[in-house]
C-alpha cells in the first residue's frame, strides 16, 4: 500500500493517534479496488463535461450550437501548479493495432483455419482459428476471431497438447450455440484476402488531421479558412508537427491529397508517429481563391476529416474558438492550440462532439506544456485515440456494420457454390488442427505450402502499400510503461495458496506453511504447514490479520493480532501451528467457504461469511484507543476475538462464488452484499436480507471472476466480470428499501480476449490476469493499452502493490538475491523483446524456475510517494521520493516524529500532493490535507 506520511487529519492531539487516523484514513482490503472507485468523478474532473456551446456573429445574432465535451484539464486543483513541471505515463494509443490487428498479425501468412455458416438467424458468418506460439514466448495459444455483421470478435483458448479443441466448442465460448448451418471449412488460400478486407473495416492504421489556423477575434469559419499566410509562432507548431513535404511525386500516405497534379497544393505536413503515417490537411496550404469567400476546397478536405487542430493566436481573454463557429456534419473532435511567448509553452483544450465515447489521455492540470516534445507525442496520441473512439458513434458504426454486413454476405453468397462439394464440409466439427491421413499427407501438405505462400505475399503487399503500422511488435523500447514490474523475490519454490502485503512484505500462505517474504531477505516461516489459509487480509490499521483456514466442514474464520504475530517474529519465539490458533477461531464460522470485507471508508469493519447458502454478518467496531498505540501493544498477547459481534443471518438459495460489499450512501442501514451464483449477479440488503436482481448471465456456462465495488459521486457501482466479459452496472440511492438498479450515462462493457480469473482495478487501468498473461486496459472506457504475455502466471496479491508468481529465465543457480538478478537482467514484466526465443528448458546453461515480481502501485497511479510503512522483518529507512526532483525527508516507522517533523514533511509536499495525488482520494474519505 503507498501511503503518504504527509495526508494527517489537523486533530492532531499526540504523535500516536496521528500515525492512526493517517493509516485509518487509507484502510481498505484492497487499495487496488479502492483507486478504481472514483470513475464517474474522474471522468468528468480528467475528461470535462458537456456543455452547450453557441456561437453568434460580430453583432451578437446566433449562428448555432452545438453539444460538445469540453477537456480543459484536471478541475478543482490549485491554480498556482507549475507548468510544464508534468509528467505521466499514461499517455498510450488504445486498441493499438499491434493489439487488435489479429489476423494480419497472428494468421496471415501462416497455416490456419477458416469456417464458414449461418446462425439461428440465417446471418452469414466467419470463423478463423490459428495455433500460435504468442510473440515467441512459447506459451501456445488458440486465437479465434468470429466475424458477424454486427463486429468481429476475438478470444484466445488454451492450448493442451492432449485435449483437442473442437469448432463447436470456440464458437460455444463466444456465446454462438446455435446454428441454422454447421459450420464448414473453407480451402481456397484466396479467402485470406477477404478476411484481411473484412479486418480492415476496424479503421484505417493512417490518419488525416486537420489544421486550420486563427487569426485573434476571427469568429466565423469563413474568416479562419480565408487566412492566406500563418504567423512563425504557426509554422514553428507545424515544424513541430511533422516535415513538409512536395505533393507532387508522393509516394507515401496521401491522405487524399492530390500527389499528380498539385490541384490541393504543393506542400503539405507528413509525419510517422508510432508506425502509423499521418498527413495533415493544413488550410494555409491548401488552394487559396480570393473570389471564393467560403474557400470550398479547403473546406472540402478539413470538413471531411474527423479530427481538425486549430491554431488560435491571441490572449487568454480573446474570444475564444468553439466548435459551433465550424460548419461540418463529419467534424466531431477539435484540438484547440494556444502558444505563449513569454514562457515557450503550448495550451491544449479538447472539444468532443457529445456522442464521441471518453478516450485518453485525460489532460494534464493546467493543460499547459513546456516540453514541446512532450506537447507533439501527447497530441498525437489524443488525436489518434479521438478518431478512433469517433468510429463507435452511430454516425460511424452503422455505416460500418452495413458495410461489413454487405461483404461479409457478398462474400458467403459467392462460396454457396461451393457448400455442397465434399470440399468444404469434408472437416466440419472436426479438430481444428488435425493430422492429415498417410493418403492424403502430401496433398495436404502441398495445399498448406501454397496457402502460406499466398499469405505472406499478401502480408508483404499490405505492408508495403502502408496499409499496415509500420512497427507490430512494441510501441518503444526506451519507454518505461507503468506495468513494468520488479522482481521481488527469484527462485520462490513453493506453491502459492493466498497472500497480502504486509507493509512492504508479503505474508504467503503456501504448502510449506505462512511465510513471511521481503525484497532480498530470507524468508521467515510465521506458521507452520499444519495451518492451511485459503484466503486472508492483512490490515495494519487495526492490527488485525484475518484468514480462512482448511476446507470443507474444517474451515474457519480465524483472527490476530498482527503485533502479536510481529513479536513472534522478532522475538523468534514460536512458530504457530494449528493447535496454537485455537482461540483465534471466531465462533459460528464453522464450514465457511468464503468471506468477505468493506473495503471502503466507514466506521466499522464489516466481514460477511459464506457457509454453503447462508452469510453471516459480523462486525468489529472501530477503536482509536486501542489500534497501534502503547495500551495495544501492552495487550497484544490477548486475542481479539471478543472484539467481533455477530449481528444476523441472511439465507440465499444458492451458496455464493463471488462476494463483495458494497457502501450504501448513508452507510446506516443501506449496506449492501453483491453476490454471484448460478446465472446472476444478486444485491442483498444486509439490513432487510432481501435480494434485488442486479444482472443475469445469458449464456449456457459462467464462470465468475469478481465484482469490484466502485463509487460514483457518492454512489455504488460495479464492475461485474464473468467469461470473457466485464460490465459496469450503477446502483441508484436506495427507494423504499430497494436499490434503483437503472442505466447509467456511464455504464459501459467490454470484452477480455482470453477469461481471466483475477481481476485488478488499479486507476486509471484494469488489470485481468490469465494463466499467461496480463490484459491492461482503461477503467474509463475499457479500451485495450497493453497486453503482456507472462508464461505460467499466478496472481498472488493485490491489495497494494500487484505481487504475481511466474517462470523466468534465470542464468546457472536460482540461488541469487533479486538484487543480484535485476543487475543482470532488466527488472521487469518479461515481455517479447527479453524472454528467449526458444523452450526454457533447451537454453544451455539456464534453468526454469519461478519467481515472484512486484508491479508498483505508485506506477500505475501515476503517484510518486512511496509507502512509510516498514516491513516487519527489518526496520528499514524509507524516503519519499518526489518527481519534480525536491528532496524529502527519510520516514521510519515509529511513533516519535515530532509535531516540527510533521510540519517540515508536509510542507516539502503538499504542493506535489494537491497538484497530482488529488484523485486519489474518494469521495467517502474522511482524510483532508491541512495547511499547517
Amino acid at each position: 500500500m503507498q501511503i503518504s506520511n504527509v495526508v494527517i487529519s489537523h486533530h492532531l492531539r499526540w504523535k500516536a493517534s496521528y500515525l492512526y487516523t493517517l493509516m485509518k484514513c487509507f484502510y481498505s482490503s484492497s487499495v487496488s479496488e479502492d483507486l478504481g472507485c472514483r470513475r464517474g468523478e474522474f471522468s468528468r474532473k480528467h475528461y470535462g463535461s458537456v456543455e452547450l456551446l453557441i456561437s453568434s456573429d460580430a453583432d451578437g445574432a446566433i449562428q448555432r450550437a452545438g453539444r460538445f465535451r469540453v477537456e480543459n484539464g484536471s478541475s478543482g486543483e490549485v491554480s498556482d501548479y507549475t507548468p510544464g513541471t508534468w509528467h505521466r505515463t499514461d499517455v498510450h494509443l488504445e486498441n493499438p493495432e499491434y493489439h487488435t490487428r489479429w489476423y494480419f498479425k497472428y494468421f496471415l501468412g501462416k497455416v490456419h483455419q477458416n469456417y464458414i455458416g449461418t446462425d439461428a438467424e440465417k446471418n452469414p458468418f466467419f470463423l478463423s482459428v490459428v495455433l500460435s506460439d504468442q510473440n515467441n514466448q512459447r506459451v501456445p495459444q488458440y486465437h479465434a476471431i468470429l466475424w458477424r455483421k454486427t463486429g468481429t470478435q476475438k478470444i484466445c483458448l488454451p492450448y493442451s497438447p492432449t485435449k483437442t479443441l473442437s469448432v463447436k466448442s470456440i464458437l460455444s465460448a463466444m456465446s454462438l450455440d446455435k446454428f441454422e448451418k454447421s459450420p464448414r471449412e473453407i480451402f481456397h488460400p484466396e479467402i485470406q484476402k477477404d478476411l484481411l478486407v473484412l479486418e480492415e473495416q476496424e479503421g484505417s492504421v493512417n490518419f488525416k488531421f486537420g489544421i486550420l489556423y486563427a487569426k485573434d477575434g476571427q469568429l466565423t469559419d469563413d474568416e479562419m479558412f480565408s487566412n492566406e499566410m500563418g504567423s512563425e509562432s504557426f509554422q514553428r507548431f507545424l515544424h513541430l508537427l511533422g516535415d513538409t513535404v512536395t505533393l507532387k511525386g508522393w509516394t507515401g500516405y496521401r491522405g487524399g491529397l492530390d500527389t499528380k497534379n498539385d490541384t490541393t497544393g504543393i506542400f503539405s505536413i507528413y509525419t510517422v508517429f508510432q508506425g502509423h503515417e499521418i498527413m495533415f490537411h493544413v488550410s494555409t496550404m491548401l488552394p487559396y481563391s480570393r473570389e471564393n469567400k467560403q474557400q470550398v476546397e479547403r473546406k472540402r478536405h478539413i470538413g471531411n476529416d474527423i479530427v481538425t487542430i486549430v491554431f488560435q493566436e491571441g490572449e487568454e481573454s480573446s474570444p475564444a474558438f468553439k466548435p459551433s463557429m465550424i460548419r461540418s456534419h463529419f467534424t466531431h473532435i477539435f484540438a484547440l492550440v494556444r502558444y505563449n511567448k513569454q514562457n515557450d509553452s503550448y495550451r491544449l483544450k479538447i472539444f468532443s462532439e457529445e456522442s464521441v465515447p471518453l478516450f485518453g489521455p485525460p489532460l494534464p492540470s493546467p493543460p499547459v506544456f513546456t516540453n514541446h516534445q512532450e506537447f507533439r507525442d501527447f497530441l498525437l496520441v489524443k488525436l489518434i485515440n479521438g478518431e478512433k473512439a469517433t468510429l463507435e458513434t452511430p454516425t460511424f458504426s452503422q455505416k460500418r456494420q452495413r458495410t461489413l454486413d454487405m461483404l461479409i454476405r457478398s462474400l458467403y453468397q459467392d462460396l454457396m457454390p461451393d457448400l455442397h462439394k465434399n470440399m468444404l464440409n469434408r472437416r466440419s466439427f472436426s479438430d481444428v488442427l488435425p493430422e492429415s491421413p498417410k493418403s492424403t499427407r502430401k496433398k495436404e501438405e502441398a495445399r498448406q505450402a501454397e496457402f502460406v505462400r499466398l499469405g505472406q505475399a499478401l502480408k508483404l503487399k499490405t505492408t508495403v502499400k502502408g496499409d499496415a503500422t509500420a512497427n507490430l511488435a512494441t510501441t518503444s523500447f526506451c519507454k518505461k510503461e507503468p506495468w513494468e514490474s520488479q522482481s521481488f523475490c527469484s527462485n520462490f519454490p513453493h506453491e502459492v495458496v493466498c497472500a497480502d502485503s504486509w507493509g512492504q512484505s508479503l505474508l504467503v500462505s503456501t504448502d510449506a506453511g505462512i511465510l513471511l517474504i521481503d525484497d532480498g531477505q530470507p524468508s521467515v516461516q510465521v506458521f507452520d504447514k499444519t495451518l492451511q489459509v485459503k484466503q486472508m487480509h492483512v490490515l495494519e490499521t487495526l492490527d488485525l490479520l484475518i484468514a480462512r483456514t482448511d476446507k470443507g466442514k474444517d474451515s474457519r474464520l480465524l483472527v490476530f493480532r498482527l503485533s502479536a504475530v510481529q513479536k513472534d517474529i522478532e522475538t523468534k519465539q514460536i512458530i504457530r501451528s494449528k493447535y496454537d490458533c485455537r482461540e483465534n477461531k471466531l465462533e459460528r464460522t464453522k464450514g465457511c467457504h468464503l468471506y468477505a470485507i468493506n473495503t471502503h471508508h466507514g466506521s466499522e469493519l464489516r466481514i460477511v461469511v459464506a457457509i454453503r447458502n447462508k452469510l453471516l454478518l459480523v462486525t468489529k467496531k472501530y477503536n482509536p484507543c486501542n489500534s497501534l498505540t502503547s495500551s495495544s501493544l501492552l495487550s497484544s498477547s490477548e486475542s481479539p476475538v471478543e472484539e467481533f459481534q455477530y449481528i444476523r443471518e441472511i439465507c440465499l438459495s444458492d451458496p455464493p462464488v463471488v462476494m463483495t460489499l458494497v457502501d450504501g450512501p448513508t452507510g446506516d442501514s443501506d449496506n449492501m452484499i453483491c453476490v454471484a451464483y448460478r446465472h446472476q449477479f444478486d444485491l442483498v440488503n444486509e439490513s432487510t436480507g432481501e435480494s434485488y436482481r442486479l444482472h443475469h448471465v445469458e449464456t449456457n456456462k459462467v464462470n465468475f471472476v469478481a465484482a469490484i465495488d466502485v463509487y460514483e459521486d457518492g454512489e455504488a457501482g460495479l464492475l461485474l466480470c464473468y467469461n470473457y466479459v466485464c460490465q459496469y452496472r450503477k446502483v441508484h440511492p436506495f427507494n423504499g428499501g430497494s436499490p434503483l438498479i437503472q442505466p447509467s450515462a456511464y455504464d459501459f462493457h467490454f470484452s477480455w480476449n482470453q477469461v481471466p480469473y483475477a481481476v485488478v482495478c488499479a486507476f486509471p487501468y484494469i488489470l485481468a490476469f490469465t494463466t499467461d498473461s496480463i490484459e491492461i486496459r482503461l477503467v474509463v472506457n475499457g479500451n485495450l493499452v497493453h497486453t503482456a504475455v507472462v508464461p505460467e502466471l499466478q496472481l498472488v496479491a493485490s491489495k497494494s502493490d500487484i505481487y504475481f508468481k511466474a517462470t523466468a529465465a534465470v542464468s546457472g543457480s536460482c540461488d541469487s538475491s533479486s538484487k543480484e538478478m535485476s543487475s543482470r537482467s532488466s527488472p521487469q514484466t518479461p515481455t517479447a523483446y527479453e524472454m528467449p526465443e526458444s523452450p526454457l528448458s533447451s537454453l544451455e546453461g539456464e534453468v526454469p524456475c519461478k519467481n515472484l515480481y512486484k508491479i508498483p502501485l505508485s506506477n500505475l497511479v501515476g503517484r510518486s510517494i512511496e509507502r512509510p510503512l516498514k516491513s516487519p522483518l527489518a526496520p528499514k529507512v524509507i524516503t519519499t521520493t518526489i518527481s519534480s526532483g525536491t528532496p524529502s525527508l527519510p520516514v521510519t516507522h515509529s511513533l516519535s516524529l515530532s509535531r516540527m517533523e510533521i510540519k517540515e514533511i508536509a510542507s516539502r509536499t503538499r504542493k506535489e500532493l494537491l497538484g497530482k495525488c488529488s484523485s486519489f482520494f474518494s469521495a467517502r474519505s474522511n482524510c483532508q490535507v491541512q495547511n499547517f
